[in-house]
């Protein structure tokens, strides 16, 4: 057992996991703010039905995402020790301010938020869940701008052997973080886009399973009532719009993901060219796109340009990805490796800090599997995500969805597709980078220059058999934890708004009693929305 590879791996597990929890907090809760926003100038009532059962959905993906996001922190010391040591002068700063800022701006003004409803002013209690939302996003920009720096150091001097931060303003400025900010903010709304269009999908259809809604000759709603305001005429507004808002959502967001995208990606070709050259499968210099390549299947490990075998490729498009034309070649693989051979040497260096792997050989060129597959299986689902939205505007024009059962299924299921993209697109951007887990400069000049391959990375003093046993511990707690996850959503979704605001039925038990409970009305205790 390698401890190197068994770190990666648990490392890789949490940390997808994690992100998978990330995207829906961000998007999600400038959703929800927006929504409080729309009722606070409106004072519509479906406004407020769709900021409170949303906003439910919101705080247990946040809570969950805070309790997995612990581990992170951890795994620094325990498991990349050698990294932390080389990487903390820098990484000190984006950090604290993560951690002392925009956590704290998270925390404090979600709890005034959730215990403020009817106890605040309509605009204080607004202006806190959007301090929390505005919390959530700059948490984003400074985890964003560490890892960008991973991906292109700048704003340090070498010290010692290690870097040394002397320009904050170029780390929070780096521009590969001002490609990857708002990349990461579009996938987000991507997510909550299809999160809103998926659950209210289903609504709308149980509403026509149930009666409730009928259609007339002409294909129109006849919108109707079970006589309770759970599912009233309102409860309908509240499931039209949010889907009506997912879909717009999740096509503004495909489109934002697309520009952003394809300008990350030309910087990635200058900054890291093996990367985009692995995710092409593109072995020699060329301008072919290729739409499909496979390994060989006969060959033994991962595959490399020995058993590459191209399918289908469009001619001009990789230039026109990587430099806006048709006609200039990009460099591939074969061209690309001797060049990092020269630059960086063929061999690790004979350090003990490499342990067994000191003197190996270097093998520059990531798993050519995961970039390639990783790269194609982020752009597909997002594509997938922005069709599904453009055909339910077109399919739901008329005012509810279709009667169709296995048509509400494939909306429910495509609620994953965007999550899919995100956690793809975060792999092949970190496993691209290999073996490097800090990226060097293309400018060898650079007073910046610096790198750290990921083999010297790992904790000295921690043998296989701790890290084996951390990763089964802790794949079994998020294994655990996602059960949970998914049945507290499953519950609340299928609540419906009744979820979020339980005063709805208690008002009708009320009624039906003659007065109050016994225990009063549910809207007496501060935590009955959180419950």
């Amino acid at each position: 057992m390698d401890p190197l590879d068994i770190a990666r791996w648990q490392f890789g597990i949490t940390t997808v996991y994690h992100f998978m929890m990330v995207p829906l907090t961000i998007g999600l809760g400038l959703v929800v703010a927006t929504l409080q926003t729309m009722w606070h100038r409106t004072g519509r009532e479906h406004y407020l039905r769709m900021t409170k059962f949303w906003g439910k959905l919101f705080l247990i993906n946040f809570i969950m995402g805070v309790a997995t996001g612990l581990v992170q922190e951890f795994q620094f010391g325990m498991a990349w020790s050698e990294y932390s040591r080389f990487v903390g002068d820098v990484f000190g700063a984006p950090l604290a301010l993560e951690a002392l800022m925009a956590f704290f701006l998270e925390s404090v003004f979600l709890g005034l938020w959730i215990f403020g409803w009817q106890r605040l002013p309509k605009g204080v209690h607004l202006a806190s869940i959007w301090c929390a939302v505005i919390g959530t996003v700059f948490s984003a920009y400074f985890i964003v701008a560490a890892n960008a720096w991973m991906q292109h150091p700048v704003g340090v001097e070498m010290v010692d052997g290690r870097p040394v931060m002397n320009d904050i303003w170029a780390v929070l400025t780096n521009n590969t973080l001002l490609l990857m900010f708002p990349h990461t903010i579009a996938g987000a709304l991507a997510v909550a886009g299809s999160f809103l269009l998926g659950i209210a999908w289903y609504h709308l259809w149980k509403r026509r399973r149930d009666g409730i809604d009928t259609v007339a000759a002409d294909g129109t709603v006849i919108v109707g009532s079970t006589g309770s305001k759970a599912r009233d005429e309102t409860d309908y507004r509240v499931w039209y719009s949010s889907l009506r808002w997912g879909a717009w959502i999740a096509l503004a967001a495909f489109l934002g993901s697309a520009f952003t995208g394809h300008a990350l990606a030309q910087m990635v070709i200058q900054q890291q060219p093996l990367k985009m050259a692995a995710a092409e499968a593109a072995c020699q210099d060329g301008t072919g796109f290729s739409l499909l390549a496979v390994g060989d299947l006969r060959s033994d490990g991962a595959t490399d340009c020995d058993d590459v075998v191209g399918v289908f490729e469009v001619p001009g498009l990789l230039s026109f990805l990587a430099y806006n034309d048709f006609t200039t070649d990009v460099a591939g693989v074969n061209t690309l490796i001797p060049q990092y051979q020269e630059d960086y040497g063929t061999h690790l260096p004979d350090d003990p800090m490499y342990g067994e792997r000191a003197g190996q050989e270097i093998d520059y060129l990531p798993v050519m599997e995961v970039t390639y597959w990783g790269f194609r299986i982020m752009i597909t689902f997002g594509g997938l995500a922005a069709l599904a939205a453009a055909l339910a505007l077109w399919l739901t024009r008329k005012g509810t969805v279709p009667a169709s059962k296995p048509l509400m299924r494939l909306a429910v299921f495509g609620i994953l597709a965007p999550f899919g993209a995100n956690a793809a697109g975060w792999i092949f951007t970190e496993m691209g980078r290999q073996p490097f887990v800090v990226a060097p400069n293309p400018d060898l000049t650079g007073v910046d220059q610096v790198w750290m391959y990921t083999a010297a990375a790992v904790s000295p003093g921690v043998g296989a058999g701790e890290l084996l046993f951390s990763l089964i511990l802790l794949t079994t707690i998020y294994a655990v934890l996602l059960v949970v996850e998914v049945v507290l959503l499953t519950r609340y979704v299928k609540g419906g708004v009744a979820a979020g605001m339980p005063e709805l039925t208690q008002d009708e038990h009320d009624d039906d009693a003659g007065g109050a409970g016994k225990d009063g009305p549910v809207d007496s205790d501060v935590l009955a929305f959180a419950y």
